[in-house]
C-alpha cells in the first residue's frame, strides 16, 4: 500500500553538481516522498550520476531537451495524489511538503498550493512573494491562503488529477513563463490556487543558464498566453506594459518576432477565460506594473 501522499518531480539540464546537492537534501528530508527526474538530454554525465548515486530516484531518459514538457511525462508514472514540481535548484525544507499535502487533503477544490521562496544565501524573500502574499484576487471563505491565478511550478503542490485534467504543461512553450497558461486552464475550469507562508522552499539561482534566452522565452510565451486566453482589449494593454519593461534590444525584438510568427495557431486555439477569472486578472495588473519580479532584464 503507497503511504505517501505526493511526490517530487524534477526536470534537469547540464547542472550535474547543483542537481547532486538538491537530489542529497531531497532523498533526506523526513517524508521520503517517490522523487522523479527526468534528464532533459544532458551531455555533462548528469543522468549517469543519478543512476549511480540516487538509485531510489526514478530516472527517466529523454533524447531531447523536452523544457517544461519534461514533468508531463513524469507525472504520467506518478501514483501519489499529489506532485511538487522541485526545480533542480530548489531545496524544499523538511515539513514542507506535508503541509502542502496537508492542505490539499483539506480542500478538494484546491488545485494547488505555492509555497514561499526564500533566496540563498542570505534567505531573502523571492521579488514574487509580495505578489502572492497580498494577492487581490478575489477568494471564497473557505480558501486557505491568498488567490492566486498565476504560480511559479517549482514552489507548487498539484494536485495530479487537475494537473492532467487541463493537460499538464504546454507542449509549445518548451520553458520560462510556461506555469502562467496551466494557471489560467485551471482557473477557468473552476479550480482554485492559493499561496502558503508556512510551505517553505529555498531556491539558489544556478549560473548555469542562460539569460538572455530565458528573457526571450519569457517574453514570447507571456505575449502567447495573453493572446490565447485574455480579451483583445486586456491583450493590448498588457503587452504594452510587458514591452515597456523589456530591453529596446535584438533579443526583445527577437521574442516579439517569435510571437507573431505564432500567430496561426494561437488563433486557432485562442479560447478566452471567463468573466470572472477576466476580473481577477485585472485586479492583479497594478501589482504585476509595479513588481520587481516582472522586469524583462536579462
Amino acid at each position: 500500500m503507497n503511504v505517501h501522499r505526493a511526490s517530487f518531480v524534477m526536470i534537469t539540464h547540464n547542472r550535474r553538481e547543483q542537481l547532486r546537492e538538491t537530489l542529497t537534501q531531497l532523498t533526506a528530508l523526513p517524508e521520503q516522498p517517490p522523487i522523479f527526474v527526468v534528464d532533459n538530454a544532458s551531455e555533462d554525465g548528469t543522468a549517469d550520476l543519478v543512476a549511480r548515486e540516487f538509485p531510489a530516484v526514478r530516472l527517466l531518459r529523454s533524447s531531447r531537451n523536452l523544457g517544461a514538457v519534461g514533468r508531463n511525462l513524469a507525472v504520467q508514472e506518478v501514483t501519489t495524489p499529489y506532485v511538487a514540481f522541485c526545480d533542480d535548484d530548489t531545496r524544499w525544507q523538511p515539513g514542507a511538503l506535508t503541509r502542502a499535502s496537508d492542505v490539499l487533503d483539506a480542500n478538494p477544490e484546491l488545485a494547488s498550493v505555492t509555497g514561499r521562496c526564500l533566496v540563498e544565501p542570505e534567505l531573502r524573500e523571492d521579488p514574487i512573494t509580495p505578489e502572492m502574499r497580498y494577492s487581490p484576487v478575489p477568494a471564497p471563505d473557505w480558501l486557505p491562503g491568498p488567490a492566486l491565478l498565476g504560480i511559479m511550478a517549482g514552489l507548487s503542490t498539484f494536485r495530479v488529477s487537475a494537473f492532467r485534467e487541463v493537460g499538464g504543461f504546454s507542449p509549445r512553450f518548451w520553458l520560462g513563463g510556461e506555469e502562467e497558461l496551466l494557471a489560467l486552464d485551471l482557473a477557468a475550469r473552476g479550480w482554485w490556487m492559493c499561496w502558503r507562508e508556512d510551505v517553505v522552499i529555498h531556491h539558489a539561482p544556478s549560473r548555469v543558464r542562460d539569460a538572455r534566452r530565458r528573457r526571450a522565452l519569457g517574453i514570447r510565451n507571456t505575449l502567447w498566453t495573453l493572446m490565447l486566453r485574455r480579451p483583445w482589449p486586456s491583450v493590448l494593454r498588457r503587452a504594452a506594459a510587458v514591452l515597456a519593461s523589456a530591453p529596446r534590444d535584438r533579443t526583445t525584438l527577437a521574442a516579439v518576432a517569435e510571437s507573431l510568427r505564432g500567430l496561426p495557431w494561437v488563433l486557432r486555439e485562442r479560447s478566452v477565460v471567463p468573466a470572472e477569472v477576466e476580473r481577477g486578472l485585472r485586479l492583479l495588473e497594478e501589482p504585476q506594473r509595479n513588481s520587481a519580479a516582472r522586469r524583462y532584464v536579462g
